[in-house]
């Protein structure tokens, strides 16, 4: 039994009981991500230099840009807004593939997204969607407004019926930055026609610091993840809705919002060891989802409280759980204890969750950096992690046998910031796969960059 595990079971006041070890490594990521990378060769290979500056990937592989912030929009609706970050891929008609792109911007940004009539929630916030539509050789055909009027649009996920659902990474009050309206919300938007779902904030899905969504495909139950800057830290949060599976605008007949509480242990960075699981996960029903008056996360959940975790972010649905992320803990800013991130895995159907991989710090460019982020299932089995840590920003994939590989990494390069100066290209985020499996889509955060990636996917 490793120190780690016995610290588990004195903390809990447990014998085995809900606490259980699994050793099949083709259901888990297990051993830390900076041992498997170290030790195990896999993936496609070491990343090539690009000798454009923009983006290095394995031989084999190519990429093209698809959108670049400040360019004008095709619409001729404006400029396209920057801070790209959470994106979706949806099919479209002939072939044809919609993205819905977030922009995480606050009420203070030069390139906000243009107000539209129909499509604007609160016209004093500068954040949304933006969608494009590529045609079945990935050309442009389109790039329009989808969503604006919002707020620190960070993450979202897809749902069933092949909507977006873009979340406010925000609490902000009306009042508040200039804002007239409260956010904190989730809106849906349709890849194929922003207009028929509009600028509706989803209420019952809560109002807090939203990251990530994502939505259980046989029972229609919506994950949601918390990115809360201060303690005490976000929840991990479920919505059961009134209309399961209902299709587009289901989601605004309401439902009930629970916060996960795992038995004695209050805080998930306390959890050290991957393989660990805890068996009889409870849910506890959300006093207020609106949070009128108290942020959730500070709200009454009784004497046995809820669990909660620093830096929750990335949450995609793969196979029969969920996976969500938190990207780090620092124990000087309140944590239970130290990580660079973790990647956890819920399993509704045994109420079973359990950590498959932590992350190491990145002190060694052969091994997986810090701050893992944006998350989503790979064509191939395991998932694309997208890292938002310090120095060189990289795409690593995870398999199913916990190896670790290293997909994409920004060259660094230093691009015109319009003023002849330069800026340095930021975190990676929005990775997703095209229906069909054969492109992955991935965003530069700033300058703002989306880029399609092709080349021999297994």
């Amino acid at each position: 039994m490793s120190a780690t595990r016995r610290h588990i079971l004195a903390r809990t006041g447990t014998a085995l009981a809900g606490i259980a070890f699994s050793g099949a490594l083709t259901e888990l990521f297990a051993g830390t991500a900076a041992a498997s990378a170290h030790t195990g060769s896999t993936g496609y290979g070491p990343l090539v230099p690009d000798p454009d500056g923009l983006l290095d990937l394995p031989r084999g592989f190519r990429y093209r840009v698809l959108s670049r912030e400040g360019a004008p929009l095709r619409s001729g609706e404006g400029a396209v807004p920057g801070r790209y970050d959470g994106m979706g891929a949806f099919a479209g008609r002939h072939g044809r593939v919609h993205l819905v792109r977030n922009h995480e911007n606050g009420a203070r940004v030069a390139l906000g997204v243009p107000a539209v009539p129909g499509l604007t929630y609160d016209p004093a916030a500068k954040g949304g969607c933006t969608a494009l539509t590529l045609d079945r050789t990935g050309g442009v055909l389109d790039e329009r407004v989808a969503l604006a009027g919002t707020a620190v649009n960070c993450a979202g996920g897809p749902t069933p019926w092949n909507t977006w659902l873009t979340c406010e990474e925000t609490e902000d009050r009306a009042g508040t930055n200039g804002y007239a309206e409260d956010h904190g919300f989730v809106f849906e938007v349709d890849p194929a026609d922003p207009r028929r779902s509009g600028a509706v904030p989803l209420t019952a899905l809560g109002r807090f610091p939203h990251e990530a969504v994502a939505v259980d495909p046989r029972t229609g139950v919506v994950y949601e993840t918390e990115d809360a800057f201060d303690r005490p830290f976000g929840l991990f949060y479920r919505f059961l809705p009134n209309r399961p599976l209902g299709g587009p605008g289901s989601l605004s007949a309401g439902g009930a919002l629970e916060a996960m509480r795992v038995p004695d242990v209050p805080d998930l960075s306390a959890v050290r060891e991957p393989g660990t699981s805890f068996d009889g996960v409870e849910w506890v029903p959300v006093p207020d989802g609106r949070a009128r008056h108290t942020p959730i996360r500070f709200q009454d959940f009784g004497p046995r409280g809820v669990t909660h975790a620093q830096k929750l972010e990335g949450c995609y649905w793969g196979g029969r759980s969920v996976y969500f992320v938190s990207s780090y803990a620092r124990a000087s800013q309140g944590s239970a204890a130290d990580h660079h991130g973790q990647v956890w895995r819920y399993d509704p159907y045994r109420g079973r969750l359990t950590l498959v991989v932590v992350f190491g710090p990145d002190t060694d460019p052969r091994l997986p950096g810090e701050a893992p982020d944006n998350i989503c299932l790979a064509p191939g089995g395991g998932l694309m992690v997208c890292e938002d840590g310090g120095g060189a920003q990289h795409v690593y994939g995870l398999t199913r046998r916990g190896e670790v590989y290293a997909m994409a990494r920004n060259a660094r390069a230093l691009a015109s910031d319009g003023s002849g100066g330069a800026t340095e290209w930021g975190e990676f985020a929005g990775v997703t796969f095209s229906p069909d499996g054969r492109t992955m889509y991935l965003n530069c955060y700033a300058p703002g960059t989306t880029f399609a990636v092709t080349g021999p996917w297994r």
